[in-house]
């Protein structure tokens, strides 16, 4: 089975949810999302695709949010999109696509929900 997933090897449930792919003979696609973010249209994709708004994806404990002042209600989903593009680390992780579907998978194991009969 194809998938993607949008890992930060530093990141605990990332981790569980890479493992979790591979015990079950699935090698996805791994994109570190700080080194290769993904672009405006991508990330606006994902999002839609998960049923989420962008503010259910941003990470609100990171210093840049508060530095950007993100907890005020004046940011469109395109401006929250946009910052998340321009600044990765205020994305959660890890992000996991498979051909059953695309899901935030914190914790790690909400993956499982991903994979098709037989696999989870």
């Amino acid at each position: 089975m194809h998938a993607t997933i949008f890992h930060n090897p530093a990141c605990s449930n990332s981790r569980n949810a890479l493992a979790l792919l591979r015990e079950r003979g699935i090698e996805p696609k791994i994109v570190d999302y700080l080194q290769t973010p993904p672009s405006v249209e991508r990330l606006a994709g994902l999002v839609a695709a998960m049923g989420i708004t962008p503010r259910e994806l941003l990470r609100s404990k990171e210093p840049q949010y508060a530095e950007l002042g993100l907890d005020d209600a004046k940011w469109t989903d395109a401006q929250l999109i946009a910052q998340m593009a321009r600044h990765p680390v205020l994305m959660n992780r890890p992000i996991v696509e498979t051909p059953h579907g695309t899901r935030l998978c914190r914790p790690g194991e909400l993956v499982l929900d991903l994979l098709g009969p037989g696999q989870a």
